[in-house]
């Protein structure tokens, strides 16, 4: 199933002016990684509607600051960033519209969306719509999320996705009208 024009903006309003740039890279990435299912988009807009701000952000916003805690300490290591203050905090930042953070999910995401590293040398590809939603849909898939979308199973999905139930109540939310938008039951 694809998505229509009209279907992503009732889903996802506060993306209108975006929705036509994102909808041939979302349907893409949706057929590649086995998420065209009404169900599993669903909850895969939901999702990446929560996490990008309704495709406002494709970068993981905050200060140096704040993204020292990816430089550094047990995150940074988890991320597979380097244990020095070096920067990888900034360079592996969260990106794409489910928001791929840390050197290990760059690398890894690369090797799968193209076969090498490259998004180590040029992290800011997943900047870009066809990366930020083929990520989004990488990491989907790669992490059984299209199983729980089947299963109904939302806040373990959030929870894969953010570590957390963070914005749990937007994600509902959104995930409430894909439902009704994809006439799903």
């Amino acid at each position: 199933m694809l998505i229509t024009l009209s279907q992503l903006v009732q889903i996802l309003p506060g993306a209108r002016l975006r929705a036509g740039i994102f909808l041939p890279a979302l349907n893409a990435a949706l057929l590649r990684f086995e998420i065209g299912q009404p169900k599993r988009i669903a909850a895969f807009l939901a999702q990446v509607g929560h996490e990008s701000g309704q495709l406002r952000y494709v970068r993981e916003l905050g200060s140096d600051q704040y993204l020292s805690k990816y430089d550094t300490g047990t995150l940074a290591a988890r991320l597979g960033n380097t244990p020095e203050a070096d920067g990888d905090g900034q360079q592996y930042r969260g990106r794409g519209l489910i928001q791929i953070t840390g050197r290990r999910n760059y690398l890894a995401c690369s090797q799968a969306l193209f076969g090498d590293d490259r998004l180590l040398r040029q992290p800011e590809l997943l900047e870009q719509p066809q990366w930020a939603c083929e990520s989004a849909a990488w990491f989907w898939h790669s992490n059984g999320l299209n199983e729980l979308a089947d299963k109904d199973q939302f806040t373990t999905i959030t929870r894969r996705i953010n570590g957390g139930l963070n914005g749990l109540d937007d994600r509902l939310q959104l995930w409430g009208r894909a439902k009704a938008v994809l006439c799903v039951t």
